[in-house]
């Protein structure tokens, strides 16, 4: 089962959302630069590069991604971006939302990875009833970095005296942050990992490959 199936579109209206998504990104871009805009201009324009990587794949290595998937990173940094313009500020749950659905897009990619490696060593076998545990670990410790890296990106923009392309609200807001990452990792350990089992085998193929060329 893909997430396409889960999301109850059709792979071609998956891709429409998608381009108009990339679209809204682009017009951000352009916003940011015109305006002068540094934040709104440096998350937009990386945001668009990420919507890239599943073409990217598809080209260098013949990996066409689930529509599913393409939908859920294009929504994910579309979130974070349109968060730069003061959504955030605006609405409270706007955060809270924007970190659930990264946290199970993370959650994901860290089940496909697993998974991957698991298939493709001998001695690597994580029990089933362990997998949740290590999804939302795994989502926790990445989430801790991006803490970090926000406090670190703020702390370097204020000393060029621009905007910073992130905010740091304070303590409260971090645990906030936390709580949500721990929510998108629940649904995917619990409910979702069948939504990325398609993904394994490339991951597999490019872990077999790596070896080959050692």
């Amino acid at each position: 089962m893909t997430l396409g199936d889960a999301l109850g579109l059709s792979e071609s209206q998956e891709r429409l959302v998608a381009r108009g998504m990339q679209v809204v990104l682009g017009a951000l871009l352009v916003s940011g630069l015109v305006t002068l805009r540094v934040e709104i201009a440096v998350n937009a324009g990386l945001a668009l590069a990420v919507t890239l990587l599943p073409a990217l794949l598809r080209r260098e290595y013949g990996y066409s991604m689930d529509a599913g998937l393409v939908l859920l990173i294009t929504a994910a940094v579309l979130l974070h971006s349109l968060g730069s313009i003061g959504l955030y500020r605006w609405f409270s749950w706007y955060d809270e939302v924007t970190h659930t659905v990264s946290a199970i897009l993370v959650a994901g990619i860290g089940y496909a990875v697993l998974r991957a490696f698991e298939r493709h060593s001998d001695e690597i076998d994580v029990p089933p009833e362990f997998r949740p545990v290590f999804i939302l670990v795994f989502v926790l410790a990445l989430g801790v970095i991006w803490e970090v890296f926000e406090f670190a990106v703020v702390e370097f923009f204020e000393i060029l005296g621009v905007s910073s392309p992130v905010r740091v609200f304070g303590i409260d807001d971090i645990v906030t942050d936390m709580i949500f990452n721990a929510v998108g990792a629940a649904l995917v350990a619990l409910w979702g990992t069948k939504y990325f089992d398609d993904f394994v085998p490339f991951l597999r193929r490019r872990l077999r490959s790596r070896d080959d060329d050692q």
